[in-house]
């Protein structure tokens, strides 16, 4: 795969940092997150990685990780500014060991900054960005995206492009360099196209009463008869026509531009006629913009996603999950159906016997337990 023989040391954290060695190791990377013994099992996107257990509160257990780093390629922390220097492991230890080591920071206000030092959580992020106060209903509060535009399109996937950046850019120079991966500028950078489109006509209303922000009853969800959902994004004016004209109504009487609301009640109306399932007989293979809003459950069974195989088992009986994106041709990210996702410490003897621990220096670290190995466990 495209990142084979890349070593990584993933920093256990939530969300964005887990997703950002996710990708590294769907695509090939040798990923070990470094856990704190008897931390809560949370993390779900770890398949494919290997658990060192570590006190870092222990200077046997940070010399461990120093040796670790010695010989990584990538480091990723998602811890806030200063916690990685107060305990010995700041970028200025590391690389001065190893010139050429990737130091990813990713955090949700940066480096530096008068919020460097507050806690957030997704919602701030994207608030501070700028981008919440675009997202919502009319007549409504802004509404968070769930967690995924600063977490993880502005976090962890961002952080994962710098990384690639600096590893290219490590193979002309040879040296390594520190990542500012923050949660505030990757969601703003992700939503660049919001700011710079803000003098086109799309814009210029309030919240929930523009083109694309289901304000237009070209662009929205409409519930249908057994109470789910079709998805509308009948954008120009011939895929509006056709929408219209499978709905079964007039375009001369439902116009593109006419009054949003009074047309948006006209088409709810119209919607609720029938079943999701047939409505997609009515759109499906139609350039009319119009798809139904799948679930969780239903995303890995529809045709074209079953077709395509874009999700595969997470192992547990009905649980998928989709595979790498994109798809390279020669070298595709892959995931590998048969692994497991590891128990906190599993892997613990095996990398220190990589890293050239005797099993009496193993024995010895344990039973200062300053490191540890798992025993079988149920997950939370």
């Amino acid at each position: 795969m495209a990142l084979r023989g890349v070593k990584v040391v993933e920093m256990a954290g939530l969300a964005p940092a887990p997703f950002c060695g996710k990708i590294l190791a769907d695509f090939g990377a040798s990923v070990i997150r470094i856990d704190k013994p008897k931390a809560p099992d949370m993390d779900r996107l770890c398949r494919g990685k290997r658990s060192l257990a570590v006190d870092l509160k222990k200077p046997e257990g940070i010399g461990i990780v120093k040796k670790l780093c010695k010989g990584a390629d990538v480091l990723i922390e998602p811890y806030r500014r200063g916690v990685m220097e107060k305990i010995g492991l700041g970028p200025k230890e590391l690389m001065k060991d190893n010139p050429g080591l990737i130091y990813a920071r990713l955090t949700g206000f940066g480096q530096a900054g008068p919020y460097a030092d507050m806690a957030g959580h997704d919602i701030n992020y994207v608030a501070i960005s700028g981008l919440l106060s675009m997202l919502g209903r009319k007549d409504g509060p802004p509404t968070p995206p769930i967690n995924l535009l600063a977490d993880f399109a502005g976090g962890g996937l961002m952080c994962s492009l710098g990384i690639a950046l600096a590893l290219l850019e490590r193979s002309r120079s040879g040296m390594g360099q520190v990542i500012d991966a923050n949660m505030v500028e990757g969601a703003a950078y992700v939503g660049a196209w919001m700011y710079t489109s803000c003098d086109m006509w799309i814009w210029g209303k309030d919240r929930g009463c523009n083109w694309l922000d289901s304000g237009a009853h070209f662009y929205d969800t409409y519930e249908t008869l057994d109470g789910h959902y079709m998805a509308v994004g009948a954008v120009e004016p011939h895929f509006y026509h056709e929408f219209v004209t499978l709905l079964g109504l007039n375009p001369d009487e439902v116009g593109q531009f006419d009054d949003f609301d009074e047309m948006k009640l006209i088409i709810e109306k119209r919607f609720k006629e029938k079943t999701q399932e047939d409505w997609c007989k009515v759109f499906d293979g139609k350039d009319a913009c119009v798809t139904p809003v799948l679930t969780r459950d239903e995303a890995p069974h529809h045709p074209h996603n079953a077709d395509r195989k874009s999700f595969v088992s997470t192992g547990t009986e009905g649980q998928y999950e989709p595979i790498p994106a994109p798809r390279l041709s020669r070298t595709p990210g892959s995931i590998n159906e048969d692994a497991k996702s590891p128990i906190i410490g599993q892997h613990t003897s095996e990398i220190l016997s990589e890293l050239g621990y005797s099993q009496e220096d193993i024995k010895g670290l344990m039973q200062g337990k300053a490191i540890m190995q798992a025993k079988e466990k149920s997950r939370l």
